[in-house]
């Protein structure tokens, strides 16, 4: 016999893989952050509103902030200079007396602040010290971003309780690696479908945690971890109904019930401690709930709104050793009499990685500076940051590759082998290509990016960006939605852009800062023609509002560069002509881009490739796969089964210290 709340956990199990497009949607909005308290320059952009005052002059951080972080810096270096990444590489894992040491110095309490037992850095010197633990190897960066950025410490941080803060900040300052468990092997970014249920108590002083957590990153060797779960509608023990809902609670990793099923393998980061989890009958004190019932995926996307700060870090550590090792193959390596540089194939090459190096440090510093100052709403800006970063980052590793040739594709331990410097080309470009995937894949950050950049469109149309809507509602919302685009169009007409003299503080930047400003008023009119042209079915033109993003992405990176090359000449004199001189440089690449995006927002083959793929999903031309073997039928189905239940495998949960 199972008992009621047996009953409601089975029924939301057997409801969630049917769960509607609206509910998906109906989810997502709901945890959505809908204020706009504070200015954001980036949603400005989109809106055709480009107020440069919001990132210049480069925001000034506090004196205290960087003693203190130049100081750890130094620490951490000195200690970075004792690990071996090639160690990591071999033995896939990264080794005890490491994680020993990065204890010792307070990596893992970095952004937890002082009174906690923390180091109290800076979002700009926790990206430094990113950068420079990925640079050694990129799974130290993912150990460190995935407990720091949205494992314990960060939505206990914002979200907690003083007793919660009081009884885990200080124990992750500590060394208790922590990690972030939302997705599920059939759920990834549609919440709606989540499996996992937090089944509470009669007397509501527990929860009974059931389910399976798929690519948990640090959890195969995690004290604590956040875990995502469905509380089902309930009646609470004083008789007051509850819809419960998504929930996140803190879970101890020795709970009984818990069994790490997997240690995942994958393409590259191979030292990373990722696996899979199962959870079954775990008894949760009621007091490990983080914020109220049903608030846990807003807790989730607040707290990712500044932890996707972590991966623009990390690339531009890639950005800055490829350079490096670009610039000195490029002069050792001779061919028909010349170094491979001096060749303008190569040299194109090596001019985009200098350029996108400059760009992608000056994109992270800015946001993080934002992010610092607190005066700003960076949410749209961090996730800019995330996806252009992440794409940038992933050509110019692909760019190094090409450059070394034969050896690009050669292993470090081969090179080596055979008398070579040991450059670990290969091993970068497989490392950094899942940070397109890694919190929130390109695809659905630029859905969740043109979801606030079309916001004020979406709230003056109202009716008439619903689908639901009846024509007579339609028609009332369309004689709303004319006052709106009355008052705001007109100001899309002429700007700053068209006036030669405008940003002439900026010398010969100010032509790009011009062409910016254009551009974000191009870019609002034509967000303004698809809303209505398709109105309620926007939504549905992603590889639109994809483009949409895109174009965004780059003058936002564009003005970045302006702001930093302006600010480096200011401050470090001796390098403010060659800052200059790269700011331009991307500029003038990204400026090729963006007329590229804006030309294909009309003229593509979008719904000519919607037919073809739907052909391909139905079969129509199975006949073109004929001729080759696939070796992976048979081995297993598409999702493995994460029913909930006993686990029936091994432990492979380990302890580190």
């Amino acid at each position: 016999m199972t008992s009621a709340t047996d009953r409601q956990a089975t029924d939301h199990t057997a409801t969630r893989v049917e769960a509607t497009a609206e509910q998906a949607r109906a989810i997502a909005e709901a945890a959505r952050e809908t204020e706009w308290n504070r200015p954001s320059f980036a949603k400005g952009l989109y809106l055709g509103d480009f107020d440069l005052g919001l990132i210049h002059p480069w925001p000034q951080a506090r004196a205290d902030d960087v003693e203190r972080g130049e100081a750890f810096m130094a620490r951490l270096r000195d200690f970075c200079e004792t690990m071996s990444g090639r160690v990591i590489e071999r033995d896939s894992k990264i080794p005890d007396e490491y994680l020993a040491g990065l204890t010792k110095l307070g990596v893992f309490g970095m952004k937890i602040p002082r009174e906690y037992g923390g180091l109290g850095l800076s979002l700009v010197y926790y990206g430094r010290a990113l950068a420079l633990l990925g640079s050694v190897h990129s799974s130290l960066g993912a150990l460190i971003s995935a407990h720091q950025s949205i494992g314990v410490p960060e939505p206990v941080k914002v979200f907690g309780t003083p007793e919660q803060k009081q009884e885990y900040l200080p124990r992750c300052a500590a060394g208790a690696i922590t990690a972030f468990l939302l997705t599920e092997p059939d759920v990834g970014s549609d919440p709606a479908r989540m499996g996992c249920t937090a089944v509470p108590s009669d007397d509501g002083g527990s929860y009974v945690l059931d389910g399976v957590k798929l690519w948990t990153t640090n959890g195969v060797i995690a004290e604590l971890v956040v875990v995502m779960a469905v509380v089902p509608r309930h009646t609470g023990p004083d008789g007051i109904p509850q819809k419960g809902g998504i929930t996140a609670f803190v879970v101890e990793m020795d709970s009984p019930g818990i069994t790490v099923e997997n240690r995942n393998a994958f393409m590259g980061l191979r030292g990373i401690e990722n696996g899979v989890t199962r959870f079954h009958q775990v008894r949760v004190p009621a007091a490990n709930r983080l914020g109220r019932e049903g608030q846990g995926l807003k807790i989730a996307l607040t707290t990712l709104n500044t932890g996707r700060l972590s991966l623009p870090a990390l690339c531009v550590a890639s950005g800055k050793w490829s350079l490096k090792i670009a610039r000195e193959w490029s002069n050792a390596r001779t061919q028909w009499g010349r170094p491979v540089g001096k060749h303008e194939a190569v040299g194109k090459k090596i001019a985009f990685i200098a350029a996108t190096t400059f760009a992608l440090e000056a994109v992270f510093e800015l946001a993080a500076e934002m992010a610092d100052a607190g005066q700003k709403d960076v949410r749209i800006e961090a996730a800019l940051a995330k996806l252009w970063a992440t794409e940038l980052s992933h050509k110019v590793a692909d760019e190094l590759v090409q450059i070394r040739g034969g050896r690009g594709f050669e292993t470090a331990e081969s090179l080596e082998a055979r008398g070579e410097r040991a450059v670990a080309a290969e091993q970068q470009l497989r490392d950094i290509r899942i940070n397109r995937i890694f919190e929130g894949s390109s695809e659905i950050m630029k859905l969740l990016i043109a979801r606030e950049a079309v916001d004020a469109h979406l709230a003056a149309a109202g009716d008439l960006a619903s689908v639901d809507a009846s024509l007579q509602d339609k028609a009332r919302a369309a004689v709303g939605a004319s006052g709106f685009y009355a008052k705001w169009l007109p100001k899309l007409v002429a700007g700053a852009g068209m006036d030669p003299r405008s940003y002439g503080e900026f010398g010969r930047l100010g032509k790009q800062l011009r062409f910016v400003e254009r551009s974000s008023r191009r870019l609002a009119r034509q967000t303004f023609y698809g809303m209505g042209r398709w109105q309620a079915k926007l939504e549905y033109k992603q590889a639109f509002l994809g483009r949409i993003v895109d174009i965004g992405a780059e003058l936002f990176a564009m003005a970045a560069c302006c702001s930093r090359a302006e600010m480096l000449l200011r401050t470090q004199p001796a390098h403010g002509a060659a800052a200059f001189e790269l700011a331009e440089a991307f500029c003038e690449q990204a400026r090729v881009r963006v007329d590229e995006y804006f030309d294909q927002l009309w003229r593509n083959t979008d719904d000519a490739d919607h037919g073809l793929s739907s052909k391909v999903l139905a079969g129509d031309y199975t006949w073109l796969e004929a001729g080759v073997l696939d070796q992976s039928e048979g081995t297993g189905p598409w999702i493995a089964d994460a029913s909930p239940g006993a686990s029936t495998r091994e432990n492979l949960h380990r302890k580190y210290r």
